[in-house]
């Protein structure tokens, strides 16, 4: 009979801080103290990448479908961004403010996860990360130690990611799926 007894309390009680948990968000929201996410011009043009993408990638002279896949997160507070979602290779861009610059960490099918800050692009259409440090990186070992999201239109962008291995990206080019 104990056994049960206590197995019953124990359900209850896990009843009971399930439902308590449940409730928590709601009730504290109001009083939580919440980090502002930086409204800068680069944070809302990447934010514009929200959705799916279908395109190409391009790399030594070979041509690869691809797909990505953006998401807004963490109560709008950072971006999702998952290169060829549910394949053995798919890669997560974690991109969000950190204070006053924006971060991206790259969880990549390489092991490691390199993060990178944004920097000056060349061009006004473009939003580029360069490398800054990471996990998982041993002397010599390669990493992403650069990307470029070029804005076509709307409807159409590139990325560039660029190795530590490579002089040359691997170039995405994708259409918005509608």
């Amino acid at each position: 009979m104990k056994p049960v007894r206590s197995l019953s309390l124990a359900l209850v009680i896990i009843g009971l801080v399930g439902a308590g948990t449940q409730a928590l968000p709601q009730e504290k929201a109001g009083a939580m103290k919440m980090s502002p996410v930086p409204q800068s011009p680069e944070w809302e043009r990447l934010k514009t990448l929200v959705g799916n993408w279908d395109g190409t990638m391009e790399e030594g002279g070979k041509s690869l479908p691809a797909t990505v896949e953006a998401r807004m997160t963490g109560d709008g507070s950072a971006i999702m961004h998952v290169l060829g979602k549910d394949s053995p290779y798919e890669m997560v861009t974690m991109i969000h403010p950190d204070g006053k610059r924006l971060l991206a960490t790259h969880y990549c099918a390489a092991h490691n996860q390199p993060r990178m800050a944004l920097v000056p692009s060349k061009a006004a259409n473009q939003v580029a990360f360069s490398f800054v440090d990471g996990t998982n990186i041993g002397p010599g070992e390669e990493h992403m130690r650069s990307v470029v999201f070029t804005f076509v239109d709307a409807d159409h962008h590139e990325e560039a990611w660029t190795s530590s291995g490579s002089s040359k990206p691997a170039l995405f080019k994708f259409t918005r799926k509608k």
